[in-house]
């Protein structure tokens, strides 16, 4: 009986030992202290940085190598969100390397850049115009994301329930 209890025991601690923590990867980050009226999910002690370039404000938020959001800030020039996301589109056909849009939204997509046949990588634009205020969401300047890093941006970045 003894020898029964001793294993049920190691057992439960190793089962103990293996739970990790069910905390959320990413938490809400509020970004007004930023002139920027809108939260987005964000890991922990994820790093923001601005600067103000006159007529658009960039505002970027990074943590590690797979999370790296770049935000611009600017006076609207339409309310056309149709129209916003038809330039985006077409500004990023334009880069050589474009091979094809993997997801598209009302207010933004995924898209694929392969620069080589061993280097594929993903980037997202969202768009979301505020009040007099147009908010661009993208992948980073610098960096090579996955497909499941770029979801998980595109999907940090959209208003909660939407």
């Amino acid at each position: 009986m003894k020898r029964n209890s001793f294993f049920y025991l190691c057992c439960l601690l190793i089962a103990a030992a293996c739970q990790t923590e069910t905390e959320p990867a990413l938490k809400p980050l509020d970004l007004l202290q930023y002139d920027i009226p809108i939260t987005i999910m964000a890991p922990d002690s994820a790093i923001v940085k601005t600067m103000d370039l006159g007529v658009m404000k960039d505002v970027s938020v990074k943590k590690g190598d797979d999370y790296y959001i770049q935000i611009y800030a600017s006076e609207a020039s339409t309310n056309d969100l149709a129209r916003v996301k038809a330039d985006q589109l077409a500004e990023v056909k334009k880069n050589p390397y474009f091979s094809k849009i993997i997801e598209e939204e009302e207010t933004g997509f995924i898209y694929e850049m392969v620069y080589d046949s061993l280097n594929t990588y993903y980037g997202f634009r969202h768009i979301r115009l505020q009040g007099d205020k147009e908010f661009i969401f993208q992948t980073g300047l610098v960096g090579m994301f996955s497909l499941e890093d770029a979801k998980q941006m595109f999907e940090a970045v959209k208003p909660q329930g939407e």
